[in-house]
């Protein structure tokens, strides 16, 4: 496509729309740089990154483009080595800032646009880079003192000097020398300070005269005594200047390194940039994506032309799918070159990855080529009438179709004799028609509706025009060849009845016998339309009543159900209040049963410590040990087995004598503290003395029991691999033991498990009288596997 092709389609002015949404002026280079025969995956891709973008827009987020800027001339300059000036580098700080806020904004919208944010991935991290030109260039575009240390001291130096200068000038301006000045003023000419001296005075103020006024009254000099200043004050200057030359030589390296890279980035914004704008065009035309096929073809559902704007009444039309020619006739200002230049817009704006403004369900195909003859190309410099030009570019498109091509012709065979040029139209169609080209063609010679329904896969259509009216609906329709109602018209606009009758007459009988066909052909279809718009109406009347009577119905259903489910609710609420009070009833039983085996437990616990007690009681009075006849033990340790004299009781040693000449002695549950004189080894221990018989003997059986079941009850108890119901029993038998023998607590083994048995010995534990507190085991003690039980004194 050439550029004189994309100004007969207006598509300059679509291009100029997209240009002004593009944050840069990359989108609109890309823009222009539309390719028709792109295959059809590059089609989809560029139609799937304007609807990420649309999607975006629509959801109220806003792609950050702002604050890009091109490059490519700067970039390529520093590739070649050139110097960047300080806005350029500044520019490319903000790029490389724009960008990274780009890049995360679509990789954090991943979901949504995940073309882009790929796109996006090209986009490089230049964070040292704009470091470095960020603190060399100021905002102002101007270079930094911070960019090196010898440009600190210089500028350093240049203050000091001026403050130097201006002090020594200040004696002038307000000193007794201010008489020969003509303003009390300190400028600057030639980069030099002066003071402006009066002419007549010009001896008086020795120095070097810069300047002179336009009246020739004034003279700009520079004292002597701030000449030598001057010179060290140029003199930094030049060194300040090449010293930003070094700086800015050294950043224009750094960025011809990232040059590439930058190049890369370039690129992403430009695509990003572009899909940004079709998304926004698509908003605001209300556009849709249309359906691509691979064939060349398309079928336009209700499209309008994208510069139209108000009330455009929408189109209909379809090419490549029942006919690949399509004819259209009707009168002057009835929509046909618009409906020529619609349709090849849609195709280029298809495949420059635009939507289209029309309505869902438009199918649009792939073409490697597009042809345009529009409007009236005569010129007197090149002697070309308007049959010329037009036969000219006829000439041109016949030479280079080369693949699917789209023809476009307005006023096909006009400017030339009727019958040569209706002759000639029908040739050229022919012969499109034969290479394969999808054809339309806009004509008023009446030869060619003949054409079109004599020939397989030619098609006509026309645009409606209002006769009552005078005015054309804008309507195309399809299969329906136009009449020229030019007698009809004539009439309304004034013209004599009889001039009209008799012109009637030089028509042809055939001629005016299809006249008459269409405008009867044309009459039926109105009256056609008409009805199928009452059917339509009816329809949906009927439509909404049914709608109406589904609502009705369902809503009574739904009460009904409603009802239903409120009866069962309540019947179910009835049974589960009934359940509950039968639970409670039950719960209430239970209590009071387990409360009275409490009682009684307790009462047995109680007798049977009693008689514990004196027992314990009886063998203190009763049961004196006899004393030892040899030396303590010596050299005792942990783990020796001894017999406690005084007790009787064997054990065995934890802890070595102490300095009073105790030990730590295991007997039984119980670690007690015994004096070394009250040990003896067990295999050298005296026999204890027996205990008395007679009528005290049945009181020392029941306090055997007792000290025995005191020996002998273990300190913990292992559930594991019980039954719930079978290990409650077991900890309930075992509680009394250990209450009987004194034991201060014990350890309840029923492993992790489900949790089931852990939690069923937890509340019996909790409503136990003979338990203080519990509490779960420690590190070594097993953990969630174990319950540690306190028991009541």
């Amino acid at each position: 496509m050439d550029e004189k092709t994309l100004r007969t389609l207006e598509f300059a002015k679509i291009r100029d729309i997209l240009s002004d949404r593009a944050a840069t002026v990359l989108g609109k280079e890309l823009c222009t740089d539309l390719t028709p025969s792109a295959e059809f995956l590059e089609v989809q891709h560029r139609q799937a990154q304007t609807s990420e973008a649309r999607r975006l827009y629509m959801g109220g987020r806003s792609i950050p483009l702002g604050g890009i800027h091109d490059l490519r001339a700067s970039v390529q300059r520093a590739l070649r080595g050139g110097m960047l000036e300080p806005h350029e580098l500044l520019d490319v700080a903000d790029t490389a800032a724009s960008g990274r806020r780009l890049k995360r904004f679509l990789q954090e919208n991943q979901d949504e646009a995940p073309i882009l944010a790929a796109i996006a991935n090209m986009i490089g991290a230049f964070g040292n880079l704009e470091t470095e030109i960020r603190r060399a260039i100021t905002e102002h575009a101007e270079v930094s003192d911070d960019a090196s240390p010898a440009l600190a001291q210089i500028r350093r130096g240049q203050r000091t000097i001026q403050n130097r200068i201006k002090e020594r000038m200040d004696s002038y301006v307000r000193g007794p020398g201010v008489k020969y000045l003509q303003d009390p003023i300190v400028t600057i000419r030639d980069d030099r300070y002066v003071i402006p001296v009066k002419i007549e005075y010009r001896g008086q103020v020795p120095g070097i005269v810069h300047d002179q006024s336009g009246s020739g009254s004034t003279l700009f000099i520079e004292p002597m005594a701030v000449v030598e200043m001057n010179n060290e004050l140029k003199e930094l200057a030049l060194k300040e200047r090449a010293e930003v030359a070094r700086i800015l030589a050294r950043l224009s390296a750094l960025v011809g390194q990232e040059g590439d890279s930058l190049a890369d980035s370039l690129r992403a914004f430009a695509q990003i940039d572009f899909a940004s704008a079709k998304g926004k065009l698509s908003l605001e035309l209300d556009c849709v994506e249309p359906e691509l096929e691979r064939a060349p073809m398309l079928e336009i559902r209700r499209g309008r032309h994208p510069l139209l704007k108000g009330n455009v009444v929408p189109m209909d039309v379809n090419l490549g799918v029942s006919f690949d020619t399509l004819v259209i006739t009707g009168p002057n200002t009835g929509g046909k070159t618009v409906t020529l230049k619609t349709m090849g817009l849609f195709v280029l704006m298809t495949q420059s990855g635009l939507h289209v403004p029309a309505g869902f369900g438009t199918r649009m195909g792939i073409f490697d080529q597009v042809f345009v003859d529009v409007g009236d190309e005569q010129s007197i410099e090149q002697s070309l009438s308007t049959f010329s030009s037009h036969m000219t570019n006829i000439v041109r498109v016949i030479d280079s179709i080369d693949g699917h091509a789209l023809v476009l012709v307005d006023e096909l065979g006009a400017g030339t004799d009727p019958a040569e040029g209706a002759a000639l139209a029908m040739s050229i169609l022919e012969h499109l028609h034969a290479r394969g080209a999808k054809t339309i063609a806009t004509t008023h010679y009446s030869e060619l509706k003949t054409f079109a329904y004599s020939r397989p896969r030619v098609e006509n259509a026309s645009v409606e025009f209002d006769v009552e009216t005078l005015r054309p609906t804008y309507r195309l329709l399809i299969g329906v060849p136009g009449a020229s109602n030019a007698f009809e018209i004539s009439k309304r606009l004034g013209l004599s009845p009889l001039i009209v009758d008799r012109s009637r007459q030089f028509l042809t009988k055939e001629k005016e016998n299809v006249e008459d066909l269409l405008a009867s052909i044309n009459a039926t279809r109105t009256e056609l339309e008409r009805e199928r718009a009452e059917a339509a109406r009816l329809r949906q009347e009927a439509q909404a009543m049914k709608a109406e009577y589904d609502q009705r119905y369902s809503g009574a259903q739904q009460k009904a159900n409603d009802a239903v489910d409120k009866a069962r609710a309540q019947a179910t609420n009835i049974l589960a209040q009934a359940r509950r009070e039968a639970d409670a009833v039950i719960d209430e039983l239970k209590s009071a049963l387990k409360q009275q085996r409490e009682a009684e437990r307790t009462q047995t616990i109680q007798s049977a410590r009693k008689r514990l007690s004196n027992a314990r009681q009886a063998l203190e009075g009763e049961g004196r040990p006899v004393q030892r006849a040899g030396e303590p033990p010596k050299g005792l340790k942990a783990g020796d087995a001894v017999i406690i004299v005084s007790q009787g009781l064997p054990g065995y040693v934890l802890t070595e004598p102490d300095g009073s000449a105790n030990v730590m002695v295991q007997a039984g549950i119980m670690k007690v503290t015994v004096p070394l004189a009250d040990l003896a080894r067990a295999e050298e221990s005296p026999e204890p003395k027996k205990s008395r018989a007679g009528a005290g003997g049945r009181n020392t059986g029941g306090r055997s029991a007792a000290v025995a079941k005191a020996q002998t009850i273990a300190t913990e108890v292992d559930l594991r691999g019980l039954m719930v119901e079978e290990a409650l029993d077991r900890v309930d038998k075992y509680l009394d033991d250990a209450v009987l023998a004194g034991a201060p607590q014990v350890r309840i083994i029923h492993g992790k498990g489900t949790g089931a048995l852990r939690k069923a010995i937890t509340d019996q534990l909790r409503s136990d009288s003979r338990v203080s507190s519990y509490r779960l085991g420690l590190m070594g003690e097993g953990g969630d596997g174990v319950t540690i039980a306190k028991l009541i004194d």
